[in-house]
C-alpha cells in the first residue's frame, strides 16, 4: 500500500474514533437506566429479544427474532401500550423493521433529542396499521432490578431451546433448586391441532411411547389454552374397556378418577398464545414427582430419551369429557408427527434461529359471503383481535367476532346492520377505518357511510357489489371508531357461481349449495371452520338419516361417501351403494368443502338407500356434523363428531328458500289449546243445547245456547291474538291459516246474524219469507263454522308436524280423532233420544212435549227468550159442539 494512502486509512480512522467518543460524551452515560434488561413482550409478528439500555440513547436488542414488517415499522416511543397512546406516539429508532430478524444481536440509537425520559414504553409499531408487535415498559425502572423483577421477564422468553422439527419447538428453563422446569410448546399448526412433550419410560432397551409421561397442550375452541398431563398405556385413542378401564393416549385423571390427593395432575399451566398461526404453551411440571405411578423421574444432568408429537385434537364430547389426541398409525397423515429425541436440560445452548414462519397466519374465523344470504353485522367485546392493541369493542359478523370475509367479484354481497348507531359501516381501502380523514390519511371507500348504520329493531340494509376493479383485499370498518373490522379477501368465481341456490344451514356453521338438474341434483357443502370432516344429513335428526360424508384422508385425497344412520354408536352407521357421482372433496384452509350429483329418485328397489327419495315440490330438513377423523372403514368412537346443528333447516328446493325447523313454541301451544276449547268443546256443545235440550222447562237451552256460542267466539279470537303476537303479523301461506280464516268467519257471523234476526209470527200464521231465510242461513253458517273448525284444528297439527318436527303430534292427531267420534256418537245418541220423545209425544195421550207440534222445528228463534210457545190449534172439530140443558133442581 502507497504511504499517502496509508497516512489517509489513518486519518479516517481517527476522525471515527473522535467522532464516536464525541457521540458517547453527547449521549451521556449516566441514565439510571444504563444497564437496564428486559424482555420484549411478544404481541405479533412472534417478535422476541432482551433490550438493553446502554446509556443515555442508545440500546441492544439481543436474541431478536421477528417477522417482517411494513417499511413503515419501527422502534416507537409512547406513553402506554393502549391504541390512543400508541397513535400519540412518535419513532424512537430511525431504522425500519421490514425484515426477518434472526436471532440477531443489534445497537439502535434514538433519535436526535430523545432520551430514556421521554420513552416511558418502547414498542415495535407499524403506524399504517396500528399494529403493535411487542414492548418493553421502561417507566420507573432502573438498572438494579433488572435481573430480578418479574416485570423484566416475559412468558415467551425462556433460556434453553431445541429445534425438534422444521416447524416444532421446545423452549425451558431450569429450576433444579426448586425441583421444578418450565417447559414451553412452540408449533406453526393450525388451532385444532395438539402439542404433546415428554420423556420416555427410562431403562428401555428401545425408545417406545408405552409408558411415557406426556404433557398434551392446545388451544380449545374458545381459544383458551390448556396444558394436561398424559400417561401412555397403548398406542391408541383414550379408549373405556368393557371392564370399565382405559387404555391408549389418556389423562392422568382418567386413570385414577378415585383421587384425592390432588398429585395426579402435575402439569401447570402458565401461559399460553396463538400469534401468527403459531401456537406456544407454557407450563411448569417437578422434576422428580410424587406421582410414582404416572409420572417418570426427569434428572436435569443427563441425556434422556423425550418423546414429542403433533396432530389432531379431538374436542370433548358426551362420551369422553375431555381433549384427546387422535393418533395414527399410518405415515404422512396429514398435520401429524411422531419421534424420540435426546435432550439433555442442562444445556443452555439456543437451538432455534430465527422466529417460526407458519404458512397460514390467519387464525380469525372465515365467512365466505353468498349472494342470497345476508351478513348481519353487530357489535361485541374485543376478546380474540387479530391486529392489536385491541379496541373495547369490535365488529362481529354472523355472531362471529372480526371474522375474515371472502368475497367473489360480481357477486352481490348484503350486510344487515345492527350494530348501533354509532358504528356506521363502510368497506374502504383503509386496513385502521374510523375516518383516516382524521389521521390526515386517504383512503377509498367502496360502499357504506354514515347512513349505513342501525339496530336490531330496525337494521339497515347495504347492498356492496365487488367488481373487476376492486383490489384482492379490502377492509370492513366503523366510520367512527378505529380498528373495529377486518378484512375482505376479494377472489373471482367459486361455489356461488357453479350452484343456483345456497343457505347456511343451523348455527351458520355450513353453506349448503344445489342446482336442480331435471332428473338429478347437484349438492355441495361448505364447512366454515376447521374440521377433521364434514356430514351434512336429510332428516330430522342424525338417527334415521340419509348422510353424506366427506373428508380428506393421510394422503391429501378427497372421499364422500353415502350412509343410513339408524343409531348412535358407531355400528349403526351403514354405508350406502347410492348412485352418487361426481363426487369431489377438498379442504379449504382446514375447511371441508364436498360436492356430489345424485338422481331425485334412486333407480333400486329392495335396500335402505332406494327410499332416499327427494321431492324438489316439498321441503327437505337438512342437518349437519363435524368432526376430528373419519374413516372408510368400521366407524368406532374416534370418529364421533364433535360439533353438530341443533336443528334441521327446511329448505324449499324450488324457490330457494330456507327455514329453521324450530321448537314448538309454548305460545303457540297455547294457542292450540285454546282453538280446541273452543271448537271442541264450547262450540259444540252449544249446538247441540240448542236441538237436545229444549224438551227441558224453562230457559236452559236457550241460555246454555247463548252462553256457550258466545264464550266460544271470545277464546277463538284470544286464541289468534296469541298466534299473532307470537308471529309477529298475519299470515295466510299456510292452509291452516287460511281454513282457520274461514271458519272465524263464519263463526263472527253468528252474533251479527242474531243481531238481524226478523221475529217469528204468532197465532199458528206462516212465517214470512225473510225469517225462514234467516232460519236457513242461521243454521247453515253455524254448522259450516263447527265443520272448517273442526277441519282447522286437524290442519294445525298438520302445520306444527311439517314446520316443528314435534314427536307429539302423531299422538295428539289420534287424540283428536277420538274426541271427534266421541262427539259424533254423543250427538247420534242425543239424536236418537231427540226422535224417541218425539215419538212418543206424537201418540201418547197428553201430547205435554214442550217443543209443540212437528210443524215446529229446532230453527225456531234461537237467541229471543220471551218467545210464544203456545199456538192455536189447527186440527179441531168440524162438528157442532152439542149443550145438554137439564133444570136446576132446588
Amino acid at each position: 500500500m502507497a504511504p499517502a494512502a496509508l497516512r489517509l486509512l489513518l486519518a479516517i480512522l481517527c476522525l471515527g474514533s473522535r467522532l464516536a467518543r464525541a457521540a458517547a460524551a453527547g449521549c451521556g452515560s449516566n441514565t439510571s437506566l444504563a444497564g437496564y434488561k428486559a424482555d420484549l413482550r411478544m404481541s405479533q409478528h412472534q417478535l422476541r429479544g432482551r433490550v438493553e439500555v446502554l446509556d443515555g440513547c442508545s440500546f441492544r436488542v439481543a436474541a431478536l427474532d421477528l417477522l417482517p414488517g411494513s417499511t413503515s415499522t419501527r422502534w416507537w416511543r409512547a406513553d402506554g401500550t393502549d391504541l390512543d397512546s400508541l397513535s400519540r406516539g412518535e419513532p424512537a429508532a430511525a431504522e425500519p423493521l421490514d425484515r426477518t430478524f434472526r436471532s440477531e444481536s443489534l445497537v439502535f440509537r434514538l433519535l436526535p433529542g430523545l432520551s430514556w425520559p421521554l420513552v416511558p414504553v418502547l414498542a415495535a409499531f407499524d403506524p399504517v396499521t396500528s399494529s403493535l408487535f411487542g414492548f418493553v415498559r421502561l417507566s420507573g425502572a432502573n438498572a438494579s432490578d433488572s435481573s430480578s423483577s418479574s416485570a423484566a421477564s416475559a412468558p415467551t422468553m425462556l433460556d434453553s431451546c431445541a429445534q425438534l422439527s422444521p416447524r416444532f419447538r421446545v423452549r425451558w428453563t431450569l429450576h433444579e433448586a426448586n425441583n421444578s422446569i418450565d417447559i414451553a410448546l412452540e408449533a406453526a399448526v393450525g388451532s385444532e391441532y395438539y402439542m404433546a412433550f415428554g420423556w420416555a419410560k427410562p431403562g428401555a432397551a428401545k425408545p417406545s411411547v408405552i409408558g411415557a409421561d406426556l404433557a398434551v397442550s392446545g388451544f380449545t375452541e374458545d381459544g383458551l389454552p390448556f396444558a394436561e398431563d398424559y400417561y401412555v398405556t397403548k398406542y391408541s385413542e383414550c379408549l373405556l374397556r368393557k371392564d370399565g378401564l382405559v387404555e391408549g393416549v389418556c389423562p392422568d385423571t382418567i386413570y385414577d378418577r378415585d383421587n384425592t390427593t390432588g398429585l395426579v395432575n402435575n402439569t401447570r399451566l402458565v401461559y399460553g398464545h396463538r400469534r401468527d398461526g403459531v401456537s406456544f404453551v407454557r407450563f411448569s411440571r417437578p422434576l422428580v414427582s410424587e406421582d410414582k405411578r404416572y409420572d417418570v423421574s426427569v434428572d436435569g444432568t443427563r441425556n434422556m430419551t423425550v418423546v414429542w408429537a403433533i396432530g389432531l385434537l379431538r374436542p370433548p364430547d358426551s362420551l369422553r369429557p375431555y381433549y384427546l389426541p387422535l393418533m395414527s398409525r399410518r405415515s404422512g397423515s396429514p398435520g401429524t408427527a411422531f419421534t424420540f429425541a435426546k435432550l439433555n436440560l442442562s444445556d443452555a445452548s439456543n437451538g432455534c434461529v430465527g422466529p417460526l414462519d407458519a404458512e397460514d397466519k390467519e387464525d380469525q374465523d372465515r365467512i365466505t359471503t353468498e349472494r342470497n344470504t345476508p351478513l348481519v353485522v353487530t357489535v361485541g367485546p374485543a376478546l380474540h383481535y387479530p391486529n392489536p392493541p385491541n379496541p373495547d369493542k369490535v365488529l362481529y359478523i354472523n355472531k362471529k367476532e372480526a371474522p375474515l370475509l371472502k368475497v367473489e367479484r360480481g357477486v352481490p354481497v348484503t350486510f344487515s346492520i345492527e350494530a348501533g348507531h354509532d358504528a356506521p359501516l363502510y368497506i374502504t381501502s383503509d386496513p385502521v377505518g374510523g375516518n383516516a380523514t382524521f389521521r390526515n390519511a386517504s383512503e377509498i371507500i367502496y360502499a357504506g357511510g354514515p347512513k349505513a348504520e342501525g339496530v336490531p329493531a330496525t337494521p339497515t340494509e347495504l347492498v356492496w357489489l365487488p367488481d373487476r376493479n376492486t383490489p384482492d383485499q379490502v377492509y370492513y370498518q366503523s366510520l367512527y371508531d378505529p380498528k373495529m373490522g377486518w378484512k375482505i379477501q376479494v377472489v373471482d368465481g367459486g361455489l356461488s357461481d357453479m350452484y343456483n341456490n345456497s343457505v347456511l344451514l343451523d348455527d351458520q356453521q355450513v353453506t349448503f349449495f344445489w342446482t336442480l338438474s331435471g332428473d338429478s341434483i347437484n349438492i355441495a357443502a361448505r364447512g366454515e371452520k376447521k374440521s377433521g370432516y364434514l356430514a351434512i344429513g336429510f332428516g330430522s335428526a342424525m338417527v334415521n338419516s340419509y348422510a353424506y360424508v366427506g373428508w380428506v384422508d393421510g394422503n391429501g385425497k378427497g372421499h364422500v361417501k353415502s350412509y343410513w344412520i339408524d343409531g348412535k354408536d358407531g355400528m349403526s352407521v351403514h354405508e350406502t351403494h347410492e348412485n352418487v357421482t361426481h363426487k369431489r372433496c377438498r379442504s379449504e384452509n382446514g375447511a371441508v368443502v364436498f360436492e356430489f350429483t345424485r338422481p331425485l329418485t334412486p333407480s333400486c328397489s329392495g335396500r335402505v338407500e332406494c327410499k332416499n327419495i327427494i321431492d324438489p315440490t316439498t321441503p327437505l330438513k337438512v342437518i349437519w356434523a363435524m368432526g376430528a377423523q373419519w374413516s372408510p372403514g368400521p366407524l368406532s368412537l374416534k370418529n364421533m363428531h364433535s360439533d353438530t346443528s341443533n336443528r334441521p333447516i327446511r329448505i324449499l328446493l324450488l324457490s330457494g328458500l330456507a327455514e329453521a325447523v324450530e321448537d314448538l313454541r309454548p305460545v303457540l301451544a297455547v294457542h292450540g289449546f285454546m282453538m280446541f276449547v273452543a271448537w271442541a268443546i264450547l262450540l259444540p256443545g252449544g249446538i247441540m243445547a240448542a236441538r237436545y235440550l229444549k224438551h227441558l222447562k224453562g230457559e236452559v237451552w236457550f241460555q246454555a245456547h247463548t252462553y256457550l256460542q258466545y264464550s266460544s267466539i271470545a277464546v277463538m279470537f284470544l286464541g289468534v291474538l296469541f298466534a299473532v303476537a307470537e308471529l309477529r303479523g298475519f299470515s295466510f301461506k299456510s292452509r291452516h291459516a287460511r281454513i282457520g280464516a274461514v271458519a272465524l268467519t263464519f263463526a263472527s257471523m253468528q252474533p251479527i246474524n242474531a243481531y238481524l234476526r226478523p221475529h217469528r209470527t204468532e197465532n199458528g200464521e206462516s212465517p214470512p219469507g225473510n225469517r225462514v231465510v234467516w232460519e236457513y242461513l242461521h243454521v247453515l253458517t253455524g254448522r259450516s263454522a263447527a265443520l272448517a273448525g273442526t277441519v282447522a284444528l286437524f290442519t294445525g297439527l298438520q302445520h306444527l308436524g311439517h314446520r316443528y318436527g314435534s314427536k307429539t303430534i302423531k299422538g295428539l292427531t289420534c287424540g283428536l280423532i277420538l274426541w271427534v267420534i266421541s262427539v259424533t256418537l254423543v250427538t247420534a245418541y242425543l239424536e236418537y233420544m231427540a226422535i224417541k220423545r218425539r215419538t212418543a209425544g206424537a201418540d201418547g195421550p197428553s201430547g205435554k212435549w214442550v217443543l209443540g207440534s212437528s210443524e215446529e222445528d229446532d230453527t225456531v228463534d234461537l237467541l229471543q227468550s220471551d218467545r210464544v210457545v203456545s199456538k192455536m190449534e189447527s186440527n179441531s172439530s168440524p162438528e157442532p159442539m152439542e149443550v145438554q140443558l137439564e133444570p136446576l133442581k132446588r
